[in-house]
């Protein structure tokens, strides 16, 4: 018998249906578990469905498709109940079938069939200035495993990680280390207060005196702050203009200086990341769109198209003809290129790349900027829609049921390095995904690293553990529970089990669907809390040979998508605690 109950139902609900109203016989069957088992396995709102184009009450016909449904050896019953829902409760036999197929499939079951859909996620993009922190780990916990479930489901999945290496902000990691630097050889620049205050950057900057000596220190206070208004008068400017100065003293220099702070940065980011998990097929390049000329062309195309227009010597993209809330400058009148306008050829680059849906993850801070993109998109002629923005809004972290001071010795944030030690790499994982990406997270440091049934990453692991351990003391051969009598599972426990495991891989398909990797967190904690009432209930190596090995068959059934869930969630499965 097929462990796939609910299409076996939904085929048996089709013929029921093209016999009562052949010319509605392309009605979507939706099939749904009740809330209360006494309702059964499946609740089926058809004849609601049907009520309305057939002017038919919707008990008669939940009563007519009853009676044209064909026998099963699937279904004990199935009856009407409310408004009009019909209610099926399966064999026992149907129920426990999962087990064998579970079984079977191993780390496959779950997994859906190559959809041949190319999906890129691009995730983190943070820029290279500095250790990720706190709010970087949550954006890199969902992005990563969205885009594992996403593979898991049947996708072609790249995850894409966008390297913010032009720009201002680096030029302001460049001049703060080349600063730090120059205090190493007591010439010291007044530290201007909006440039990046991290130990880190002295680290750099005690890199390339043990590396270059004071090459790079053959100035004076005087000649870096030339030009440059005091910090009570524009310390906007004044930072620009050190930037400035920066680059004429140091000339072909400052690439040098500029690349080891990109390198170093990024680097440290690269192997925090790897340390947590998450890898990337692809970093792209922010200066790249440059040096290939893409940005010029992007804003070129969307002039040819008649959607620029030049306003004090300034390019504006007319974005408020496609629904944004005003214009925006692509070209500033000295002729560098905005953000805005390197961000358009970088999706439009994605475009190019034949990627059928693309997946960007941003701060929830960024909401404002969906339009103005997609507007561009729409303004290239290209359709806008294949573009999905998930938001992830930041974490809190609370100790002690207080807030905890997101400050470190830099002055400014909790690095995501030091909450990794702090609690681990898994309930770092498994708590950043505990909620939808959306909605605000309070991340309780005291319950992540306690060792207690309200911890759910422990009590996930635990139940993993428990199996391992009731499997090892059977110390038997595991082919052998591939022919145990699953007939055996009867009782209410094993069988909310079995359901339980039925339902995975329509978890999985759900929390593709919707982007939700949380679904897999959460269905995860119930198939844990339905173990261990079992196990607390029953007893698995009992002396009955044929029930000690179905219930060791449904043990290893739920140890295996317990692996298979956490796997998706980048948490690992221990065989003992």
């Amino acid at each position: 018998m097929s462990a796939d109950p609910k299409s076996q139902l939904a085929s048996l609900l089709r013929q029921a249906l093209s016999s009562v109203a052949p010319e509605q016989a392309d009605t979507p069957i939706n099939l749904e578990r009740p809330k209360q088992a006494g309702h059964g396995d499946f609740a089926s709102n058809l004849a609601l469905q049907l009520a309305k184009p057939l002017k038919r009450n919707p008990r008669e016909l939940a009563n007519l498709l009853l009676a044209e449904l064909p026998a099963s050896p699937l279904v004990v019953k199935a009856e009407v109940a409310g408004a009009g829902f019909i209610n099926f409760t399966l064999a026992s036999d149907a129920k426990s079938a999962v087990v064998r197929d579970v079984l079977n499939r191993a780390e496959a079951y779950g997994r859906g069939d190559k959809a041949g859909v190319k999906v890129q996620v691009e995730f983190v993009s943070a820029n290279p200035t500095g250790p990720l922190h706190v709010g970087h780990g949550r954006g890199a916990a969902y992005g990563a495993s969205l885009a594992d479930v996403l593979e898991y489901a049947g996708f072609d999945v790249t995850r894409e990680y966008y390297i913010n290496d032009a720009g201002r902000q680096m030029d302001i990691l460049a001049l703060s280390t080349w600063l730090r630097y120059l205090a190493e050889f007591g010439i010291e620049v007044p530290f201007p207060p909006n440039a990046y205050q991290g130990d880190y950057v002295k680290e750099m900057a005690r890199q390339i005196r043990e590396s270059h000596g004071d090459r790079f220190a053959k100035v004076s206070v005087d000649q870096v702050v030339a030009g440059a208004p005091s910090v009570e008068e524009d310390k906007e400017v004044r930072l620009d203009v050190l930037i400035a100065n920066a680059k004429q003293l140091l000339g072909s220099d400052y690439a040098w200086v500029h690349g080891f702070a990109l390198t170093e940065q990024l680097g440290d980011g690269r192997e925090d990341l790897e340390e947590f998990g998450v890898v990337f097929d692809k970093w792209f390049s922010e200066r790249s769109l440059f040096d290939t000329g893409l940005v010029e062309k992007a804003v070129a195309e969307l002039e040819a198209r008649g959607h620029i227009y030049v306003q004090n010597g300034a390019k504006w993209f007319r974005s408020t003809a496609f629904g944004d809330e005003k214009d925006r400058v692509v070209q500033r009148d000295n002729g560098l290129y905005t953000y805005f306008a390197s961000d358009i050829a970088y999706h439009a680059n994605k475009y190019e790349r034949g990627f059928d849906r693309i997946i960007d993850i941003w701060g929830a801070d960024h909401h404002g900027y969906i339009p103005r993109v997609k507007s561009a998109l729409q303004a290239l002629g290209l359709p806008p829609e294949k573009l999905d923005v998930a938001l992830v809004q930041f974490a809190v972290l609370y100790r002690d049921g207080q807030k905890a001071a997101m400050s470190t010795r830099s002055g400014e944030f909790v690095t995501l390095r030091e909450l990794r030690k702090e609690v681990g790499n898994d309930a770092c994982r498994f708590f950043y995904v505990l909620r939808k990406a959306d909605q605000h997270l309070d991340f309780d440091l005291d319950l992540a690293k306690s060792q207690s049934n309200e911890n759910p990453v422990y009590y996930i692991q635990y139940a993993h553990a428990r199996l391992c351990s009731v499997l090892n003391q059977w110390n038997g051969v595991a082919s052998d529970l591939l022919d145990a009598d699953l007939g055996r599972l009867e009782g209410e426990r094993e069988l909310a089990l079995c359901a339980r495991l039925t339902a995975f891989p329509e978890v999985v398909r759900s929390a593709a669907a919707d982007y939700a990797p949380h679904q897999i967190a959460f269905y995860l904690k119930d198939l844990a809390g339905d173990f261990h009432s079992f196990y607390n209930a029953e007893r698995m190596l009992v002396d009955d040979e044929g029930l000690k090995l179905a219930r060791l068959a449904l043990a290893a059934a739920v140890r295996q998508v317990i692996r298979n869930g956490l796997r998706l969630l980048g948490v690992a499965a221990p065989e003992s605690m």
